[in-house]
């Protein structure tokens, strides 16, 4: 199993459950994405704190989730960036871009705090 998806009050919380996010895995990520998003969900938070590696497949499934969420005007939080995934994601600049929290208890309250 690559992913864990829990669905919450407010919010769908996917974990990534492998260590590397990369074109292996991000097909498939994208297509749970669409589901979710699918079903009306339109606020999901994405934990990567056991992902320790991302490449460019893996950054355009996180761009899809954030492009679903603002569709619906829901929002996209990425959470447990391990160095590594922070740093691919700081040079790529999305985050400028992208809301990022340490922990998935801080995406809760930052949606909380969004979601109307």
């Amino acid at each position: 199993m690559e992913f864990k998806i829990t669905k919450k009050d407010k919010l769908t919380l996917i974990e990534v459950l492998v260590d590397k996010l990369d074109s292996q895995i991000a097909p498939s990520l994208k297509s749970e994405l669409v589901l979710v998003s699918g079903n009306k969900e339109k606020n999901i938070v994405l934990d990567l704190s056991q992902c320790r590696y991302c490449d460019s497949s893996g950054l355009s499934a996180i761009l899809v989730a954030n492009r679903l969420c603002k569709n619906a005007n829901g929002i996209f939080v990425l959470t447990g960036l391990q160095t590594a995934v922070e740093r691919l994601v700081t040079i790529s600049q999305l985050d400028t871009v992208l809301n990022i929290t340490a922990s998935v208890e801080k995406a809760e309250e930052l949606v909380a705090k969004e979601a109307n």
